[in-house]
């Protein structure tokens, strides 16, 4: 039997609180397994609790580049108590848009690239966000031995696309690809193994979404986009897509 895998959504955030137990016997139901990111340390908490409620649920805890004023140290030993437990480290990056000045930039970076450590050491794959700091991030990750490693939301050139199939990076696609020209064909060019999808909810989508906040069940309509764009079965589609999500997670 074929699973979907959602490479990237936060299950616990606040606003998926309410509904958890509704959204995991769905996930069952789709057969539908799912990244749970986190932003912070109490986020990545409430993630490991969230997880023990279903083993759909895959745990990646991290301090988001927005948090990265969080207690760094008391996330790496969260990491360190729960390694056994966790899925992935994420999710972490780099984000412009959070500096605001010298001191927000270096704590991005040490947050950054001590979490880069913890998962080289432990070889444990990355959520990484990359919003406006996609060759920052090609450069840091020279220096790190992390071969699963996921660019969740590409929204770099195609240049940089390239550059990150030479490097060996998977990327992921969500729902803003079913409306999104740009994406549609930036998917055209990343190497078929390296393909993921995800929904990053509860982000809300425009146009065919009605900024409606992501659930899980987008992930089907986001397969069959992508079905269509690369001229593939769905069947088929989710076939590739469950190899790639696997050999990302490591399993």
């Amino acid at each position: 039997m074929t699973w979907l895998f959602d490479s990237h959504i936060h299950l616990s955030d606040f606003a998926y609180h309410e509904d958890l137990n509704y959204i995991i016997k769905g996930m069952e139901n789709m057969k539908i397994k799912a990244c749970c990111v986190s932003m912070d340390f109490l986020n990545s908490k409430k993630t490991l609790e969230i997880s023990k409620q279903s083993k759909l649920i895959l745990p990646f805890i991290g301090i988001h580049p927005e948090r990265a004023n969080d207690d760094l140290d008391k996330m790496i030993n969260l990491i360190q108590e729960n390694i056994h437990i966790i899925s992935g480290i994420g999710e972490i990056g780099l984000d412009p848009t959070y500096i605001q000045s010298d001191e927000d930039k270096k704590n991005q970076f040490r947050v950054f690239e001590s979490l880069l450590s913890i998962a080289e050491k432990y070889q444990k794959p990355i959520s990484i966000h990359s919003r406006k700091s996609i060759d920052e991030i090609f450069e840091i990750m020279t220096s790190y031995k992390t071969k699963h490693a996921l660019l969740h939301w590409f929204d770099g050139s195609k240049k940089q696309l390239r550059k990150a199939m030479d490097k060996d990076f998977f990327v992921s696609y969500g729902p803003v690809m079913i409306y999104a020209n740009d994406k549609q064909t930036l998917l055209t060019k990343t190497d078929e193994e390296k393909i993921l999808v995800e929904t990053d909810g509860p982000v809300r989508f425009s146009k065919c979404f009605e900024m409606k906040s992501a659930q899980i069940g987008f992930i089907p309509s986001v397969i069959f986009c992508s079905s269509k764009i690369l001229g593939k079965q769905y069947d088929e589609m989710t076939s590739i897509l469950e190899r790639n999500s696997k050999n990302f997670l490591g399993i």
